[in-house]
């Protein structure tokens, strides 16, 4: 073997790695090379192939001829998971799938638990040196906790602290701070610098961009399948990042068409409240126009969309779409007012990722599905082709699985279940949430055509560019309580953060 490989800075290399599936190249001619101690994030569009690559380093995949992957600087040929696991690389997946029933200690020595006399585990010096090792990583959790009673967020922390004390060399961190709030994001922020500092170094993956150069070192841009750069973060600009990743110049992605604002009220909310999430919530919102709600996590945002839906009814208000007073107790009667509502959390409470994406389109409205009582494929099969070349949802056919498409694409299904029901009232709760920023470009130009066809959007987003850019007006939430509308022409960030934080 050649002695300078041990001399390499790199902790990783893959060299020139392709994958070939059936009829599909994957990925062709793939290069990474990731620093000990340093944070490396892995960019590209959903479909470029990060998860293709990810899997071949963990064992999952095996790629074609020709590609060579160097660990630690020695030749690395994963066969499967535990193989690279017991080479030093760990992956901490975007869903954390933690025996629920096991205590947080023995999640962290799941497989490689302490014993005492060589057969009996020995729970009590497992525990401890457990409890050391989250301490050390600043996660301030009690050890005897069943995974069970520990939230999303806390899992991933496990998870992130499992892989340290495993004698990770390199640890694969995909999306982590989805599930996470910001307080949560910052401890992680901070656990990533402590592991930079014991040299272990971490591939990021993130479609977020302000988190990447905020934690990354190096960031690394593939793109249909093909190596594109590697920059250090401080020589890139996130214009620049984003044109390296979606091959085009992005800078026309937030523009929106100044139209004259609409008389003709559409919604009008009045004194709405449900103990405990919000109360007193008074607002108007017109024909054709995009009305932003911002706030802080827990700040009632989410629940004043489900109450208008009757998903989670509010027990006091009045609700007037075109100036007449409705009833609004379950989601049925919001459809019948011709209200859409795209959730939060597309997988839990927006799709069924086992059907079709057919099957997800009409599910809301079969009966026009319907002949002789019984499903007319055929008539599924058109409405939801239109759709699917509409909204230019990337897949083979609509007979796909929808768990099988990519994040923006699974926003499109959803959006496209509403969209043939034709709204007048479309509610989307983060619409860009996980997906990359092409399918963002796609899901704000989309939201522009609606509101030119007269459609009233109501917009729920975390995302301050989103929130500033799309927004004709924005509502503001904190703790609940109603503290402000602001029109675009006073639309700032400052003045969105300072009445979110009270």
């Amino acid at each position: 073997m050649n002695s300078n490989l041990n001399e390499s800075p790199y902790i990783l290399e893959m060299r020139n790695v392709s994958k070939t599936f059936p009829g599909v190249k994957a990925l062709d001619g793939i290069n990474l090379k990731v620093k000990k101690g340093s944070v490396h994030a892995l960019m590209g569009e959903n479909g470029a192939g990060k998860s293709t690559l990810m899997k071949i380093l963990y064992g999952i995949y095996t790629p074609d001829d020709g590609g060579e992957l160097i660990l630690d600087g020695k030749p690395f040929d994963p066969k499967r998971p535990i193989d690279a696991i017991r080479s030093g690389l760990t992956m901490v997946p975007q869903e954390i799938s933690p025996a629920a029933n096991l205590t947080i200690s023995d999640n962290l020595f799941l497989g490689r638990e302490v014993t005492k006399n060589r057969f009996f585990v020995d729970q009590k010096k497992m525990d401890y040196e457990a409890n050391e090792i989250l301490e050390s990583l600043g996660i301030p959790l009690d050890v005897t906790l069943k995974m069970s009673e520990v939230s999303v967020a806390k899992a991933q922390l496990v998870a992130i602290a499992t892989a340290v004390s495993n004698y990770a060399k390199v640890i694969i961190m995909d999306e982590p701070t989805t599930a996470l709030t910001e307080g949560e994001v910052e401890q992680l922020y901070k656990i990533i610098d402590t592991v930079r500092a014991r040299g272990i170094a971490i591939i990021f993956i993130s479609h977020k961009l302000d988190e990447v150069f905020t934690v990354a070192d190096e960031i690394t841009v593939i793109r249909d399948g093909q190596y594109v750069g590697t920059k250090d973060v401080k020589d890139v600009t996130k214009d620049e990042l984003i044109s390296m990743m979606v091959g085009r110049d992005m800078s026309e992605m937030f523009q929106r068409e100044e139209l004259p604002p609409s008389d003709e009220v559409v919604l009008e909310i009045k004194d709405f409240c449900r103990k405990g999430h919000y109360q007193n919530v008074n607002f108007k919102v017109h024909k054709g126009e995009i009305f932003g709600i911002a706030g802080l996590v827990g700040a009632g945002r989410s629940e004043i969309a489900e109450g208008l839906f009757g998903y989670r009814p509010a027990e006091s208000g009045e609700i007037y779409i075109h100036g007449q007073k409705v009833d609004i107790h379950t989601p049925h009667d919001a459809m019948e007012h011709k209200i859409g509502f795209v959730t939060e959390d597309r997988k839990l409470t927006g799709l069924f990722l086992n059907l079709s994406i057919t099957d997800n389109i009409i599910m809301p409205q079969m009966s026009p599905y319907l002949e002789n009582f019984l499903l007319s494929v055929t008539k599924a099969k058109k409405t939801a082709n239109v759709q699917k070349d509409k909204l230019r949802i990337k897949a083979p056919n609509v007979d796909v699985v929808t768990d099988n498409l990519s994040g923006g694409n699974q926003q499109k299904v959803l959006l496209a279940r509403w969209l043939i029901l034709e709204p007048d009232i479309l509610i989307l709760d983060e619409p860009t949430k996980g997906i990359d920023v092409g399918a963002k470009a796609e899901l704000y130009k989309l939201m522009v055509e609606l509101a030119k066809q007269g459609k009233t959007i109501i917009m729920i987003t975390s995302d301050m560019l989103e929130l500033l850019a799309m927004s004709d007006r924005v509502m503001v939430m904190h703790e609940g309580h109603q503290v402000g509308i602001i029109p675009r022409n006073e639309l700032t960030q400052e003045r969105v953060l300072e009445l979110a934080s009270g």
